[in-house]
């Protein structure tokens, strides 16, 4: 097979590596101890370097690790000296020129082991920046730790497996038909488990993305309630009626969600009529009245109040006032007291608020109008007052 054939080519490399060696040392010991001592000062300097850096950053455990610089000293703290011990090996093997064996030797196992360091810092550099984008949520019942903990897991088989494959490559291996069996094999998994990891997205898009957060009041297809947890596969809410609603991430986040934790303040609209007979300066005196009414009303912003037309059994108006809390019940006590105020104020200016009313109109057959409170001549005649029989 194509693997065991680079195997024992690398291995025979190797053997061959040893023997370069010793001939180098041989031919010119000074050279060679002049190079390894290069390489040894070089190592020192390289690791001396990476821990001054690592004081000036500070430990990445002393404090979040989210922010730019705790990032870059978490990336840090990654470095292997293994990785810097290589790094050192190769650049002296570019300045010394030794024997072709041993070149290709450094230069094989710098390229692996830059890879394995390479997956290792993008692996670091990946989970921070999640990290720091769901860092201002609050997910105390342990969402985000059930996320990140599945997140790490594909974060390392995508970050690895590109590793494995490059190594690979490098080692002579056909990769392409091991990258047509990841795809075909991913493609599989990806179609049997296909409502799982759409759950499991939206699950993400809600810990990212933030559209609400545990202990929010939202509303979606009509239903209102408390989120109280966010899980990787449903949120569950607590309904205003009491019982608890258990809804896929998916089917909620394709609905139209409203979030009333967001309240700032609430907008009032409160339409109210007063009757017809209402004269002309009891209406215009009713703008300054209800706009002096909110305006006495703690915790109110007034807005406008406007005439809005002619209704049915009233002339309509519109009132609209800010209650400045985002508190539900706040807002229905000054409404509360608004109102009634109103009805207090308006009962002193003698205005009455309208209701639905209807008055019939009787007309004879002349066309006429008639009154019903008056008695038709031919019925005062046949009555016992009139003096008929």
């Amino acid at each position: 097979m194509q693997v065991e054939d680079d195997a024992r080519e690398f291995a025979a490399s190797g053997f061959g590596f040893l023997g370069d060696i010793r001939r180098w040392i041989a031919e010119d010991s000074t050279e060679a101890l002049i190079y390894v001592g290069a390489g040894v000062v070089l190592y020192l300097l390289l690791t001396m370097a990476r821990s001054a850096l690592a004081r000036m950053l500070g430990n990445p455990d002393e404090h979040d690790g989210t922010s730019w610089r705790g990032i870059v000293a978490r990336v840090l703290s990654k470095t292997r000296e293994w990785f810097l011990m290589l790094v050192s090996a190769e650049i002296v093997s570019l300045i010394a020129a030794p024997p072709a064996g041993f070149m290709a030797v450094v230069n094989f196992l710098f390229t692996v082991a830059f890879v394995i360091q390479a997956a290792i810092w993008v692996r670091e550099v990946v989970i921070a920046l999640i990290q720091r984008k769901a860092m201002s949520a609050d997910h105390s019942d342990g969402t985000l730790a059930n996320a990140l903990g599945l997140i790490r897991l594909l974060v390392n088989i995508f970050v690895w497996g590109i590793a494995l494959i490059v190594i690979l490559d490098n080692l002579g291996v056909d990769v392409t038909a091991l990258i047509a069996g990841f795809g075909i094999g991913g493609i599989a998994i990806g179609l049997a488990a296909q409502g799982i990891f759409a759950d499991l997205f939206a699950a993400l898009s809600i810990i990212f993305d933030k559209p609400f957060k545990k202990g929010d009041t939202i509303n979606f297809s009509g239903t209102t309630g408390t989120v109280e947890a966010i899980g990787l596969k449903t949120t569950r809410l607590r309904a205003l009626s009491g019982e608890q609603i258990v809804v896929s991430n998916t089917n909620l986040l394709s609905e139209n969600i409203h979030n009333f934790a967001l309240f700032q303040r609430r907008r009032v609209v409160m339409p109210f009529g007063v009757i017809y007979q209402t004269s002309p300066e009891q209406l215009n005196a009713i703008q300054s009245m209800v706009k002096g009414i909110v305006e006495a009303e703690e915790g109110t912003t007034f807005d406008r109040v406007h005439a809005t037309g002619f209704g049915g059994s009233s002339i309509d108006y519109e009132m609209v006032f800010y209650s400045e809390s985002a508190d539900y019940a706040e807002m229905m006590q000054r409404r509360h007291n608004i109102m009634v105020t109103m009805a207090e104020r308006f009962a002193d200016a003698d205005i009455d608020f309208a209701y639905p009313t209807q008055m019939g109109f009787l007309a004879g057959p002349d066309g006429k109008p008639i009154d019903p409170r008056e008695t038709s001549p031919a019925v005062k005649a046949n009555s016992p007052s009139s003096g008929g029989e």
